[in-house]
């Protein structure tokens, strides 16, 4: 029957996958496919929706699903008879994730992952939903394959009209007072941050921040500040032990993080502390974003280049089970004179917040004396947990490198060793992940991963213009100025950017909208106008007019958009932004390159 699953079909299709995510699932029941047009194709021969199921590696909620539902006989029925099932890598398919995710929130309220989005074979997105029990995902699943039976032009209907999205809000007139306010009404005073529930680093609004308060210094600006660094570095979102932050805490305290360690996140936040240091004039951030950076090259490398994650996930199937203690486990490996002043320090005689024991970090204020007894326990627990293995997804990605690449050569002014790591870097990015004409994706055990998108060519030739500018070599700049000029001609159309090179969703999505990752466009368009270059220069000012002209819904989320506003203003009826000379234009991430991340 033709509904039945063929193991052996499946098991093919993605054993063996560059992809860790992807290969994880090559045995599952469900007949997944890849992404792309042979998928699209497919399920336009046999008039059936795409479920594409979009997650990553390192996160706990999609191994949670795939135990519960993608193993599932049941379900795998129910996927097979009636859809055509696809998995998404989101880290080899920023855009596609980028266009869903925006689908998700606009007609769901949320966004995030695991997700999964039912999609027409025209290409319109139907229905989308995150991780979901095992009973409530086979319900929903069954019942939208009874409407689509039933009626599939009437859904096909529905899923046009949903693409159909209602004009937001013009962006007011000072884009730079708007966002500084709409910045401070989102902010938690009392506990740093964005917002009052899960807490995210939002590193391009903070770098935008810091880069008005080194322009207009504002106490209540500083102090908003310097609580957010120290809280984000402070508690539970930094990993105290080895070094690197955590993805998010779920939190509004910064206590509880999802484990999960990314590369993007470890770069831009090294690069947003290091201007942290720079304008606040304080010390600590530097030592912090040098700990990132050092914990990075440490346990992130790959052949002189950098992996994509490491899970949340410990090799024994526990969540956290990498980073949290037993209580009685950190008193046997501690003195006696520590062991006192982090059972209080760190709420050692409470029950811990997670099933696997305690994340150690300070819970109020530490004294010097205790802060020193603090350090020799957290020494000693990382030589504790030395053995413990952390799964890694070791495929290269060319953008996160990129991100890596701007943030060692920062540092690399100052610290010999993150010259030396930068300099390796981007020989392998000039290397390894450029053919002359394009960028690969990334790479893995496999070869060249193909699909570079827009903002990996930002990434890259931000972090090469970066260390440029850092080191000297004249080579890195003209590679810099080969990568821009190939994403201008590849994601540069009439009416602005896109994601990537062909799109086979119908869905909306912004090159200027600041995500995960930093948003593409304004980065492209600063390096555009700090190049020198005519052509270039040319091509930014026309993308930073129109973009300008048509600019629409929450400034919070046009951090990019915004500084590059503020520090080019268009006089009044000027058909393009005024350039100013190229100094007063500092270098992508040198006052605040604008970063992206996930909301």
């Amino acid at each position: 029957m033709s509904w039945l699953f063929n193991p052996v079909h499946a098991a093919t299709r993605l054993a063996g996958h560059a992809s860790p995510y992807l290969a994880m699932h090559a045995d599952d029941p469900v007949d997944w496919r890849e992404w792309g047009p042979a998928a699209m194709a497919e399920a336009k021969r046999q008039n059936r929706l795409l479920l594409v199921s979009v997650g990553y590696f390192a996160c706990h909620w999609c191994h949670v699903m795939q135990r519960e539902s993608y193993r599932d006989a049941e379900v795998a029925r129910l996927l097979n008879a009636h859809y055509i099932p696809v998995k998404v890598d989101r880290e080899l398919n920023a855009a596609l994730d980028a266009a869903l995710q925006a689908f998700s929130e606009r007609t769901r309220g949320r966004s995030g992952w695991p997700l999964n989005v039912f999609i027409t074979p025209e290409g319109y997105p139907l229905f989308a939903m995150q991780y979901a029990p095992r009973d409530e995902f086979l319900r929903i699943g069954t019942a939208l394959a009874e409407r689509w039976r039933a009626d599939a032009a009437q859904l096909k209907a529905v899923a046009q009209a949903a693409a159909i999205v209602a004009p937001q809000p013009r962006l007011p007139a000072d884009l730079r007072a708007a966002f500084i306010s709409r910045s401070l009404e989102e902010a938690d005073l009392l506990r740093g941050g964005f917002g009052t529930a899960a807490k995210f680093p939002l590193a391009p609004q903070l770098a935008v921040l810091l880069d008005f308060q080194a322009r207009q210094p504002n106490a209540e600006l500083a102090d908003f500040l310097s609580l957010t660094l120290d809280q984000m570095a402070g508690r539970g979102l930094f990993d105290h032990v080895a070094g690197g932050f955590f993805r998010y805490t779920v939190d509004p305290d910064w206590q509880q993080p999802h484990f999960e360690k990314m590369l993007y996140d470890n770069a831009q936040l090294a690069s947003l502390y290091l201007q942290a240091a720079r304008v606040l004039r304080q010390p600590r951030y530097r030592a912090v974003a040098e700990r990132t950076l050092d914990f990075v090259l440490a346990r992130m490398a790959l052949a002189d280049a950098f992996v994509a994650s490491l899970s949340a996930i410990d090799a024994d199937g526990v969540e956290g089970g990498a980073y949290l203690w037993p209580a009685d486990r950190i008193k046997a490996l501690l003195s006696e004179a520590e062991w006192p002043v982090v059972q209080r320090l760190w709420a050692l005689d409470r029950v811990p917040e997670f099933e696997a024991g305690h994340l150690p970090f300070a819970q109020g204020p530490v004294t010097a004396a205790e802060d020193r007894l603090q350090r020799s326990a957290w020494t000693k627990l990382a030589q504790g947990r030395i053995n413990r293995v952390i799964p890694r997804d070791e495929k290269i990605v060319a953008g996160w490198n990129g991100l890596l690449l701007a943030a060692l050569a920062e540092s690399g002014r100052e610290l010999p060793r993150h010259a030396e790591a930068a300099a390796k870097l981007y020989h392998v990015i000039q290397g390894r992940l450029w053919d002359g004409r394009r960028l690969h994706k990334g790479l893995s055990a496999n070869g060249a991963l193909a699909g570079a998108e827009l903002e990996d060519y930002a990434y890259v030739a931000r972090g090469a213009w970066h260390y440029a500018q850092a080191s000297g070599d004249q080579a890195a700049r003209q590679f810099s100025l080969q990568v821009q000029r190939q994403a201008w001609q590849r994601f540069y159309k009439a009416d602005g950017f896109r994601l990537e090179e062909r799109e086979l969703v119908i869905a909306k999505t912004d090159a200027w909208e600041e995500g995960h990752t930093p948003a593409p466009a304004p980065l492209l368009v600063e390096l555009g106008l700090m190049s020198g270059e005519a052509d270039l220069q040319r091509r930014a000012r026309n993308a930073l007019t129109q973009a300008l002209k048509s600019a629409r819904g929450d400034v919070f989320w046009r951090a990019g958009l915004v500084r590059l506003a503020a520090i080019i203003p268009a006089p009044s009826g000027a058909a393009a932004p005024v350039l100013p000379e190229a100094a007063t234009l500092a270098p992508p991430g040198a006052s605040g390159g604008v970063s992206r991340p996930a909301r």
